[in-house]
């Protein structure tokens, strides 16, 4: 499966964005999605996951209570809602998807199979 996110942008703290993630060559609706981001001179880190009915989602402590993910299965997009921007929050995000056989949400990177191309977020203070 391939999967590209987009949605990713330059804006102000305190602003909202909407990143997307979609798949190709087959549907996701199986997976575990999670979103990672990775700031210059960092590693990469978790930032939210979602199970494959959406039922079950997880964040990181950084961006609990200011980032929503959710998933439309019919569209074949998880989605990423970010609230309240702060210039922390400025990383490439990228999308990733489990193997199939894996129901569980993780955070841990190396656990995720097929990744998107990433989006730039850029917040500014």
């Amino acid at each position: 499966v391939q999967l590209q996110a987009s949605g990713g942008g330059l804006v102000e703290a305190g602003d909202s964005l909407r990143l997307s993630c979609a798949a190709s060559g087959r549907t996701f609706s199986s997976n575990v999605v999670g979103w990672f981001r990775q700031a210059p001179g960092k590693e990469r880190e978790f930032v939210a996951g979602i199970n494959w009915n959406g039922g079950s989602t997880s964040s990181a402590d950084s961006v609990k209570g200011r980032f929503t993910i959710s998933r439309d299965n019919a569209k074949n997009t998880v989605n990423l809602q970010m609230n309240s921007l702060k210039p922390e929050d400025t990383a490439v995000y990228y999308c990733a998807a489990r193997g199939q056989s894996w129901s569980r949400i993780s955070d841990l990177s190396n656990e995720y199979a097929y990744w998107g191309q990433g989006t730039l977020v850029t917040v500014s203070s």
